[in-house]
């Protein structure tokens, strides 16, 4: 688990709440891919992949995190749910209509900017939980109150 937190960020699970708010943003249509990249214990994986419909595919470098992810698929028998043991960095995400992170501002502006705009495909959307990335202007920022978390979009 120091090695999700050292390359991209620590695991920081979403509030239940934000849930509603991210999956709002993300705009999810039926027959889409969606990717969260650090996908913890995969909650959001399965959600976006029971409520919407989508290919769902979560990214964990934490193995405790990828093996519970896998046992939580073993027992819904999805095959249109994917976890992957992988680097985030080292995925191909070209074929991604969705892209859902928590990342700390450093990982987002460094490394993982340039990777979104050379792979994205046009219209992609990038929801980004708690931090803007650096030079991109946002869609829409969700925030309704000033205790609650940002979440933002970014379309490519």
């Amino acid at each position: 688990m120091a090695i999700a937190g050292i390359s991209f960020a620590p695991w920081v699970p979403c509030w239940k709440k934000d849930m509603v708010r991210i999956f709002a943003l993300a705009d999810l249509q039926p027959g889409e891919i969606f990717y969260e990249l650090g996908s913890g214990t995969g909650k959001n994986v399965i959600y976006a992949n029971k409520y919407f419909g989508v290919k769902a595919i979560g990214l964990e470098i934490a193995i405790p995190f990828y093996l519970i992810s896998k046992v939580k698929q073993l027992f819904l028998g999805k095959r249109d749910i994917r976890f992957k043991y992988k680097n985030l960095f080292s995925e191909d995400l070209s074929q991604a209509d969705v892209v859902y992170f928590f990342g700390m501002p450093k990982q987002l502006k460094d490394k993982l900017k340039n990777k979104l705009a050379k792979e994205l495909k046009p219209g992609a959307r990038v929801v980004s939980y708690a931090f803007a990335i650096e030079g991109w202007q946002p869609v829409t920022v969700s925030r309704p109150k000033k205790t609650d978390v940002a979440i933002y979009l970014y379309k490519m």
